[in-house]
């Protein structure tokens, strides 16, 4: 039985429910920090490489976000 997924536009200002996209985009960066040395112990090399892309890609949203705020 396939899932059907639902995209719901989230504006970048708007909390999105569950702390918004900020806090979002910290839990991904700490959660995938964990997760690249665990890949590269089981030398699954393309996953570390991509799960360390994913922690660049969310802490630079943290950075312009923080920069966009004046903080």
């Amino acid at each position: 039985m396939a899932r059907e997924r639902r995209s719901i536009p989230i504006e970048a200002d708007e909390p999105a429910g569950d702390g918004g996209p900020d806090e979002a985009a910290r839990f991904i960066a700490s959660a995938v920090s964990e997760l690249a040395p665990m890949a590269r112990r089981h030398r699954l090399e393309t996953l570390a490489h991509l799960l360390d892309m994913a922690q660049m890609e969310a802490d630079e949203l943290i950075r312009a976000n923080m920069q966009r705020k004046g903080q």
